[in-house]
């Protein structure tokens, strides 16, 4: 079953590449949206793609990459949608 996942990430998380380690867990899982950072210091992101692997971009963003600090993951759950092809990092 596919799904959508809206998450915003707090902590220290701005800083520590991860946007770009985000970027290839996507790619690796083949889950399509986006990331981005936010002007209060969290990061913000869109997963789409099978729960299974959802779940496991979910995880990755609980412990981020090797000099993130995540303090939560507040995860809004939606649809699928459709709406993405591939996984990019928005500015």
């Amino acid at each position: 079953m596919k799904i959508s996942a809206h998450v915003f990430i707090s902590g220290r998380v701005q800083g520590v590449l991860f946007r770009g380690r985000t970027l290839q867990e996507a790619v690796r899982l083949n889950v399509t949206g986006w990331v981005r950072n936010l002007p209060d210091g969290r990061v913000e992101a869109v997963f789409e793609g099978e729960k299974k692997v959802v779940d496991e971009m979910l995880d990755f963003c609980r412990e981020g990459p090797r000099d993130a600090v995540v303090l939560g993951v507040d995860v809004r759950w939606d649809s699928f949608k459709g709406e993405f092809k591939d996984f990019e990092i928005r500015h």
